[in-house]
């Protein structure tokens, strides 16, 4: 499809997302195979992690996700993840630092972080375990939370095979300078239904972008209300040309 076919405004991108498979306002990943690289600079090192209570005009709700970056960066990029995706996993370590390097640390890019759990029970306890792990460092210290969140994906293994159980997870916690692991484990035992109630509103919302799987993004020009989505473990090229697309318009 055409360049001039990707950009959309929010109620178009709606209207055209009835499948992850065709449909105006995505750009899709020609591969999802490639090897896997590592990097030892951390998204940190030159950029922030905040908090807001805001909505944005594209229908996210800020509330309870971490955003990285510059909060009035012009163009969000919304980032859907699974904690046991393979795919996720390979975005954050190829494709990730470069994102943060060349965009988000400049000023134009920020980052939403948000779960859609779909891959087991595993999925939907690590993404409540991410929420009750923000809640907690927000305030004081919300560079403490990409320390956890990458710890978690470090420690993945194949979906369904029970790395994420409870004991798991809370053990990586453990692990994390900053992170409060009892603290943890408390939210989630008496937090669960809200937080389990706040991420279905989150998948509900993926799925009437059309989104059935991560890593999934919106590219959304908070400036000209334009949005483009992309789906997979898709290249820095890939993500670079949107990015300049879209702050284009």
């Amino acid at each position: 499809m055409g360049l001039p076919e990707r950009m959309t405004t929010r109620r178009a991108l709606l209207a055209s997302a009835g499948t992850v498979a065709v449909g105006a306002g995505f750009v899709y990943a020609d591969s999802l195979s490639g090897s896997e690289s590592t990097t030892d600079e951390s998204p940190t090192d030159s950029v922030q992690f905040h908090s807001s209570r805001e909505s944005t005009d594209f229908g996210i709700e800020l509330a309870g996700h971490p955003i990285m970056g510059r909060m009035d960066a012009p163009v969000d990029m919304y980032y859907w993840s699974d904690y046991q995706c393979p795919f996720c996993r390979r975005f954050e370590r190829n494709t990730l630092p470069e994102l943060r390097n060349d965009h988000i640390s400049t000023g134009g890019l920020r980052m939403v972080f948000i779960q859609l759990p779909y891959l087991s029970d595993g999925s939907l306890r690590a993404a409540v375990m991410d929420r009750c792990v923000w809640r907690q460092v927000r305030e004081d210290n919300p560079a403490r939370y990409w320390q956890w969140h990458s710890a978690v994906f470090d420690a993945q293994q194949e979906a369904g095979s029970g790395w994420a159980s409870r004991e798991n997870l809370l053990a990586v916690t453990r692990d994390v300078d900053g992170v409060d692991a009892d603290a943890v484990d408390t939210c989630m035992q008496n937090d669960r239904e809200g937080i389990e109630s706040a991420i279905s509103d989150d998948s509900d919302q993926a799925r009437q972008l059309g989104f059935g799987g991560t890593p999934a993004f919106v590219l959304y020009n908070r400036e000209t209300d334009t949005a483009n989505g992309l789906v997979g473990a898709q290249p820095y090229e890939r993500f670079d040309e949107e990015i300049a697309s879209i702050e284009d318009t």
